[in-house]
């Protein structure tokens, strides 16, 4: 597995955007190996073919899956820097971002940010890294009003996946503003309504109750090699976000419902909906 990850690394290292798709695509296919299972018997591939007309895999089930020994090898690389997945994927972000936006490479950031939302889900731990400014950054970075309506929703999807069950993440995206962001996009009427819809569900799963994340620290996100350069906004001296160092304690619905109401009106309409159709399955006592 590890000369797997070595191979794909190198390709995504690279500024070649025939190789960076070669990259993921090893990496979508580790990802599909470790979490489907094919079917075995003569038997499921027949029903298999009868349902859907090809032989398909099928998602493991959670149980088993924490108990393959492929997938456990993965979650333990996952713990150091040198094959953290989530990483690599993040420093290619930032590189294709500083390419501009034009076709080949939209198609790249929306594939890049698809597999990192995959690693965000498989190995919860790598979510920590968001608590960076550098690299919560480079997600509002994705949602400025140039990128392509694709990459917009990708990312608003990513940062959903990168907030879950991360009470100290949600501050450092408050702190760098991303709350002024979120709605400024949401109210501008060039946003696709794609997008808006996307938006919106982000401030329904925004205001929700806030649950701490029980699982142990990650160590890649001390790590003295995670060290990186600015995101755009602050190598362009914006100063428009500020210090991404917030506290890691809670912050109930109210709370959350007053300091998004310093962007967008009518908040307490979308509170009351959240808490009539519990649409994530949300307990508000």
């Amino acid at each position: 597995m590890e000369n797997l990850l070595s191979l794909s690394f190198d390709y995504l290292s690279s500024f070649d955007g025939v190789k960076i798709r070669k990259g993921l695509r090893q990496l979508e296919g580790l990802l599909a190996q470790i979490c489907l299972s094919r079917t075995t018997t003569a038997a499921e591939r027949r029903c298999s073919m009868i349902q859907d007309g090809v032989t398909k895999s099928r998602p493991k089930d959670l149980a088993s899956l924490s108990e393959d020994p492929a997938f456990r090898e993965f979650f333990k690389l996952q713990e150091g820097f040198e094959w953290n997945v989530a990483i690599r994927l993040i420093t290619c972000l930032e590189r294709l971002l500083g390419k501009g936006s034009n076709g080949q490479n939209d198609l790249l950031l929306v594939s890049t940010l698809d597999l990192l939302r995959g690693v965000l889900l498989i190995h919860p731990p790598s979510r920590s890294l968001f608590a960076r400014e550098i690299y919560m950054n480079l997600l509002l970075d994705l949602l400025d009003p140039s990128s392509c309506p694709a990459v917009q929703a990708s990312a608003v999807l990513t940062l959903v996946t990168a907030l879950l069950e991360q009470p100290n993440i949600t501050r450092c995206f408050e702190n760098l503003d991303g709350l002024l962001t979120v709605t400024s996009m949401f109210k501008n009427r060039g946003t696709s309504r794609e997008v808006k819809l996307k938006l919106m569900e982000f401030l329904y799963f925004y205001l929700m109750p806030e649950t701490p994340y029980s699982g142990r620290s990650n160590g890649v996100a001390d790590g003295a090699g995670l060290q990186r350069s600015p995101s755009k906004a602050s190598r362009l001296g914006s100063g428009g976000r500020g210090k991404g160092q917030g506290d890691e304690g809670t912050r109930t619905t109210e709370e959350k419902q007053r300091l998004l109401g310093r962007y967008l009106n009518n908040v307490e309409d979308l509170v009351e909906d959240l808490k009539e159709t519990a649409p994530f399955g949300a307990s508000f006592g």
